[in-house]
C-alpha cells in the first residue's frame, strides 16, 4: 500500500513534498527519511526553511532548466548542497519547461494545447526523459551522486512542479529498488492530490482570463499515460529498467546493488 498520507510532508511554501520511503519493494521497505521529492523550493519561507532543515536534507538535485533556475532560484537552508541537473538542456521548448507561461499568457498557452495536443506533447516529453542526451546525462549524474560515499545526509530532487522530470526520477529509482509497478504509479499519481491545491492561484488567474479549469488539467496534473510513455520508451530502447540504468546511464551491476543497500 502507498501509505501516501504518512509520506506527504505539508509545507505551504514547498508543495508536492513527500518521502519516497515506506514503499514495499522485493528486497524490503524503501528507507524512510533518506530520499524526498518536491516541486520548486524557490518560495520556501523562513519558517518553512526551519521545518525543511529538520528533515536532514543535505543535498538538493535541481532538475530544472538553467533558465528556470535563474528566474526562480531555490531558497535552501545554510549548508545544503545544490546540484543543477538540466534534464531538458537539449530541448528548451519542452512543454514541461514552459508551464510557467500559464501565469504570463494563459489564453495563448492553453489555446495551443487543445484537441489532445497537451497530452501528446507531455507523452513525447516523457519519452525525451529516457532518450534525450541531456536527460541521460542528468539522470546519470543524479544516480552517481546518490551513490557517492562522500555524500552526507538525506537527499531531495525536484523540478518546477515536481511532477514530470521529478516524476521520472522517482519512478525509475523506485523501480530499480524493486518497488512494484502499481505502487510506482500510485506514488506518481499522488501528485494530483498533493500539488493541485497549491496551484489554486494559477487556476484562478487563468479563469480570470477566460481559461476553464478542465483545459488546464492535462498541463497541471499528471496522467498515467505520461509515465507509461517513459516506460514504453525505456523498453523500446533498452529492454528493461536495468538495461536503461546500465546501457543508458552507464551504471554497473555493483552500482545497482549498492543502490538497494543504501535505500532499502
Amino acid at each position: 500500500m502507498n501509505d501516501a498520507h504518512k509520506r506527504t510532508i505539508a509545507l505551504e511554501s514547498a508543495p508536492n513534498l513527500r518521502d519516497l520511503g515506506g514503499l514495499a519493494s522485493e528486497v524490503g521497505e524503501v528507507k524512510r527519511g533518506v530520499l524526498f521529492r518536491s516541486a520548486t523550493l524557490s518560495a520556501l519561507t523562513d519558517a518553512d526553511r526551519g521545518r525543511f532543515a529538520t528533515l536532514g536534507i543535505r543535498t538538493v538535485y535541481d532538475l530544472r532548466t538553467a533558465a528556470e533556475a535563474a528566474t526562480s532560484p531555490d531558497r535552501l537552508p545554510a549548508g545544503t548542497v545544490a546540484i543543477p541537473l538540466d534534464v531538458l538542456a537539449d530541448s528548451s521548448e519542452s512543454i514541461a519547461a514552459n508551464v510557467g507561461q500559464l501565469t504570463t499568457a494563459p489564453q495563448a498557452f492553453v489555446a495551443s494545447l487543445g484537441d489532445g495536443r497537451a497530452e501528446r506533447l507531455f507523452e513525447d516529453t516523457y519519452r525525451d526523459f529516457v532518450r534525450m542526451p541531456s536527460a541521460l546525462g542528468a539522470y546519470r549524474a543524479f544516480y552517481l551522486n546518490l551513490l557517492d560515499e562522500a555524500r552526507q545526509g538525506a537527499a531531495l530532487f525536484h523540478c518546477t512542479t515536481g511532477k514530470d522530470r521529478t516524476g521520472w526520477a522517482a519512478a525509475s529509482l523506485l523501480t530499480l529498488l524493486g518497488v512494484g509497478e502499481t505502487e510506482v504509479y500510485e506514488d506518481y499519481l499522488q501528485t494530483n492530490i498533493d500539488l493541485l491545491p497549491a496551484l489554486e492561484p494559477v487556476l484562478q488567474q487563468a479563469e480570470s482570463h477566460g481559461v476553464g479549469r478542465a483545459a488546464l488539467m492535462p498541463v497541471l496534473g499528471v496522467r498515467e499515460s505520461y509515465l507509461a510513455a517513459s516506460f514504453e520508451q525505456m523498453r523500446e530502447q533498452f529492454g528493461s529498467i536495468h538495461g536503461y540504468a546500465m546501457e543508458g546511464l552507464g551504471l554497473g551491476s555493483a552500482d545497482l546493488r549498492r543502490l538497494r543497500v543504501l535505500f532499502t
